[in-house]
């Protein structure tokens, strides 16, 4: 009998580049493993940089592998030691695969687990028909959220997480960056009861669905000076909160200095490398608290999220920004790459 195969993505080897291939192999499971039909995988920017292979990526995947790690399926078939899950449930993924046996995890901090393995980075991941992950990390979707929606869950935890950390309700938040993790992070500062949003971005496409989440006031930082704009919309305060997630030096440097004394400034975003800030006048004077973000927390963000998705106040329909088959994810790709606003699904039952 022939061994089955499947269609994928694969970082195939080091260096700039992925493949499609149809000749993959079909995921064989172990018994605390789940199997699950790919339903639908959103386009991360961790995944271009796969692509491009940055500095992040050479320090951490190991071709080949599959990549994708934003994801909603069904479960297939699940190991002799899963009770969690049975075939047929709809599912999400945890992206970190924590160790529970150091003492972060102890700790009640898996997230940030220093054994942990990430999946569709250092473990086979969902840019393929069928995919299979250790069946603790797979959070099952009710049935009110759809499979495209589901795929969202993991990129929104991480904008969710910045909005839980900054304590939002009843302050005026200012999102720097409005990419999909952005546009999410203001429909939930919404939800979580902030008594305004402003948002900045480059883009005016961006800026316009930043609107539509509940955006109060919308800046372009192409052609606005965004600090004095919202000390002006503060009464020269500044923001009470700063969420970044666009990772670049100047946007950040930016971002703090939004910030009124006393308050927060969250960064979500990854930078490429080191950043010069004035320690003395933007933080120190100013007491300014600031922490980052890495992931979600395991689970209470993923409940959180839920909740958020099945408020009325929140839609995620203006955050999906195009759906493409397997074999047309250099098309997504290169959309991403040209600022098209929205997030990029591939769907591997599409046909291309």
């Amino acid at each position: 009998m022939a061994e089955k195969k499947m269609r994928g993505i694969v970082k195939a080897q080091a260096g700039p580049g992925l493949e499609f291939r149809a000749d993959l192999p079909y995921p064989t499971i172990k018994d605390d493993e789940a199997l699950f039909k790919v339903k639908a995988a959103a386009v991360c920017g961790t995944d271009i940089h796969i692509d491009e292979w940055n500095e992040w990526a050479r320090a951490r995947i190991k071709p080949p592998v599959i990549i994708g790690h934003e994801v909603a399926g069904e479960v297939v078939e699940v190991g002799s030691r899963v009770t969690n899950l049975k075939v047929g449930d709809r599912i999400a993924v945890e992206t970190h695969v924590a160790c529970y046996n150091c003492q972060l995890c102890d700790m009640g901090m898996p997230h940030i687990c220093p054994h942990q393995d990430i999946y569709g980075v250092t473990i086979q991941g969902a840019f393929a028909e069928y995919s299979k992950v250790r069946a603790d990390v797979c959070v099952k979707l009710p049935d009110d959220i759809p499979d495209e929606m589901g795929a969202m869950l993991e990129p929104m935890g991480a904008g969710v997480h910045g909005v839980e950390l900054g304590q939002v309700k009843d302050k005026t938040v200012f999102i720097n960056g409005c990419g999909p993790i952005g546009l999410m992070a203001i429909g939930a500062c919404i939800v979580h009861g902030a008594k305004r949003v402003i948002a900045s971005d480059i883009f005016e496409e961006k800026l316009d669905i930043a609107k539509q989440m509940g955006a109060e006031i919308t800046l372009n930082a192409k052609n606005q000076d965004v600090v004095a704009r919202v000390k002006a919309e503060t009464g020269g305060l500044g923001a009470d909160v700063a969420i970044d997630f666009t990772g670049a030096g100047r946007a950040i440097v930016s971002a703090l200095r939004t910030v009124r004394k006393g308050g927060m400034l969250v960064l979500v975003g990854l930078p490429d490398g080191e950043i010069p800030i004035n320690l003395t006048e933007d933080l120190i004077y100013k007491e300014i608290t600031v922490t980052g973000v890495a992931g979600r927390l395991m689970y209470e963000t993923w409940e959180d999220c839920i909740r958020i998705l099945q408020d009325p106040r929140f839609s995620m329909d203006p955050v999906i920004g195009g759906r493409y088959a397997l074999e047309d994810f250099e098309a997504a790709f290169a959309a991403i790459r040209g600022g098209a606003p929205g997030k990029m699904l591939l769907i591997p039952e599409m046909t291309p």
